[in-house]
């Protein structure tokens, strides 16, 4: 028997549908920098997944003497700067996985801690309707490893969050959809996520289709964990 199709697939966007975390390290580089302080490699992986805010107050921390606020949008242009010049780096598996969902009439949300502008510049730059919805951090009360965001999508969807699958690349992002009772796929990039009974951990979205993400749905229903559906795939 085909399981049923989720009622919403929730899509984090940074690392997740855009390998953008070197857009974003390079601009947090080169700002802390200009400030003569240091800003390594592992300093920038530590902030992967969080809010935006957040990562400001890191970079306030190597010296970086501006408003959080404007740190955010400084960053944040030097980022669409990168996607203009340099172009939209889909993640493999992505766009086609998205399309799979679209065609077959699967509700989709984008849920990002970037901001709203540059969510929805990613979003035009894919080359269908890819999202019928989304939830961008500065607007949220609370950034991942919170719930807000992914309740958030649910409630714009009008769906069961129960029935919801969220695909996440950082233990950020992992957390939030957890925490908000998704199903969660955690296909890790710029930073390891440990194995956990509580998500599934998939290598690459390549190749992956709208009928594995309705086994992991399936499979929680029935009381298996993600890990062990995975396992059984």
């Amino acid at each position: 028997m085909t399981n049923p199709l989720p009622a919403a697939v929730l899509w984090d966007m940074d690392g997740t549908l855009v390998d953008t975390e070197p857009y974003w390290i390079s601009s947090e580089t080169a700002l802390v920098e200009s400030f003569g302080g240091t800003w390594t490699y592992e300093d920038a992986l530590s902030v992967v997944g969080s809010g935006l805010w957040e990562s400001a107050a890191a970079l306030q921390s190597r010296g970086v003497a501006m408003e959080a606020d404007a740190i955010v949008y400084h960053l944040t242009d030097k980022v669409r700067e990168q996607l203009r010049t340099v172009g939209v780096p889909f993640r493999p598996g992505a766009r086609e996985l998205l399309r799979e969902l679209r065609e077959q009439g699967v509700r989709t949300a984008l849920v990002t801690m970037s901001i709203r502008s540059l969510a929805e510049e990613v979003a035009a730059s894919v080359p269908f309707d890819a999202f019928d919805a989304i939830v961008a951090g500065d607007e949220v009360s609370e950034p991942k490893p919170h719930p807000e965001a992914y309740l958030t999508a649910a409630r714009l969807l009008d769906v069961d969050i129960a029935r919801c699958v969220a695909i996440e690349d950082s233990p950020a992002g992992i957390a939030s959809a957890s925490a908000a009772g998704v199903a969660g796929i955690a296909v890790p990039h710029a930073v390891q996520i440990p194995p956990s009974p509580h998500y599934g951990v998939w290598p690459t979205l390549a190749g992956r289709g709208v009928a594995d993400l309705a086994s992991v749905l399936a499979a929680r229903s029935g009381g298996i964990a993600p890990h062990q559906a995975e396992a059984l795939s």
